[in-house]
């Protein structure tokens, strides 16, 4: 990541700790694990299009 932005993200409760509780069980934190899930779905949504 060359450069990076600071956004504010508004989340449903349950949303949040559920993200929470994934960030924990993987060591990450909230943040790494909302970056880590985005850039795997980015990745798949790149191969998805590639093989069409």
């Amino acid at each position: 990541m060359d450069e990076e932005k600071r956004i504010t993200l508004r989340l449903p409760a349950d949303l949040h700790e559920w993200l929470a509780a994934e960030a924990k069980s993987a060591r990450r934190s909230l943040n790494s694990e909302i970056v880590y899930r985005l850039e795997a779905e980015r990745d798949t949504a790149a191969s998805d299009a590639e093989s069409t």
